[in-house]
C-alpha cells in the first residue's frame, strides 16, 4: 500500500509538472520568427492566430511618446495603411522607418507634424498614457472612428538580445524597430488584452526605438503591447516617469545619446544613401 501511495504521488507530481510546463510553453509560444519583414511582406497578414488571453500580464506598456493628436478622417484603415502619414506630415523630413531610429526620433525635437485641417491639423509631440484595459483608448479626446495613432517607446537593453513582443490592437497594426518593419496585421485581436501573435525580435545593446502605428475604422479602438518577462526584467523602457517631450528626452538621454536641440541629426534616408 505504501508503494502504491508513493507511486500515485509521483504520478500526480509528474502530471502537475507536465501541465505547468505545457501552460508555460503555450503562454510563450512564438508564432512569428525570422524578422524583420521583407519589403514584399510589409502589408501581408500573418497566420495562424493564437487567440491568447494575456489579461493577467502585468507588463503592458502604458506610456507612449508621439504626435499630440491622431490623424483623422483616414478613409478607413484599409485606405490609410499603405500611406506613410509621417512622411506626409513632415514633407519627407521624417518617414515611418526613420522615426523608428535614434536619429529620426531626435529630429522630433525640431520637426513637428503638419497634417492639414481635414486630417486633424498640425501636431506637436507629447507623452501620453493609455489604460490597456480600455477598449476605446485610441480616441484621445477626439474622434474614435477613422483614425490612425502613432506611439513610440525607447527600449534600453543591457546587451544584444532576442526578445518576444506581444501586440493587441483594433484595427490595423504596424510596428517598426530600429528602422525595420517587424509586424503587420490588419485584423483586430478581439479584445484589448488578447494576443494573436507573439513576435520574436532582435534588440541591439543600448537604445532601441519602437514605433507602433494602429489604424482604426469603427468600433473599439486600442493598441497595446508587452514583451516577454525576461525582457521586462532586463531592459529599461521610456517614457517612464516623463510627462512631456522635454522630460522624455531627459530620461531617455542615456539610451539615445541625445544631442542638444537644434544640432543637425542624420536621418534614416541619409544613412541609407551612404
Amino acid at each position: 500500500m505504501k508503494k502504491l501511495c508513493q507511486f500515485t504521488i509521483a504520478i500526480a507530481i509528474m502530471f502537475a509538472l507536465v501541465v505547468s510546463i505545457s501552460h508555460l510553453a503555450f503562454a510563450q509560444k512564438v508564432n512569428i520568427k525570422d524578422g524583420p519583414l521583407k519589403e514584399k511582406d510589409w502589408l501581408t497578414d500573418p497566420a495562424p492566430e493564437l487567440n491568447e488571453d494575456h489579461s493577467d500580464n502585468k507588463n503592458w506598456i502604458t506610456k507612449w511618446y508621439g504626435p499630440d493628436g491622431n490623424y483623422e478622417v483616414n478613409g478607413g484603415f484599409g485606405a490609410s495603411a499603405p500611406k506613410d502619414l509621417i512622411d506626409e506630415g513632415t514633407k519627407g523630413k521624417l518617414t515611418q522607418e526613420s522615426l523608428s531610429t535614434i536619429d529620426g526620433l531626435k529630429l522630433t525635437q525640431t520637426v513637428d507634424v503638419g497634417w492639414d485641417k481635414g486630417h486633424g491639423g498640425p501636431r506637436g509631440w507629447e507623452v501620453f498614457e493609455f489604460d490597456p484595459a480600455d477598449s476605446h483608448h485610441m480616441n484621445r479626446d477626439g474622434p474614435g472612428d477613422n483614425i490612425d495613432t502613432y506611439g513610440i517607446i525607447v527600449i534600453k537593453a543591457p546587451e544584444a538580445m532576442t526578445s518576444v513582443m506581444s501586440p493587441a490592437h483594433d484595427d490595423h497594426a504596424q510596428i517598426w524597430i530600429n528602422g525595420e518593419k517587424w509586424y503587420n496585421n490588419s485584423r483586430w485581436t478581439g479584445a484589448p488584452l488578447q494576443v494573436d501573435f507573439n513576435v520574436e525580435i532582435e534588440l541591439q545593446k543600448g537604445g532601441n526605438v519602437l514605433l507602433y502605428r494602429c489604424g482604426e475604422s469603427g468600433g473599439d479602438a486600442y493598441m497595446n503591447l508587452h514583451f516577454d518577462d525576461k525582457t521586462h526584467d532586463a531592459v529599461e523602457i521610456y517614457p517612464d516617469k516623463a510627462k512631456d517631450q522635454k522630460s522624455f528626452f531627459d530620461e531617455a538621454r542615456g539610451a539615445l545619446a541625445v544631442d542638444p536641440v537644434g544640432k543637425l541629426a542624420t536621418t534614416w534616408a541619409d544613412i541609407k544613401r551612404k
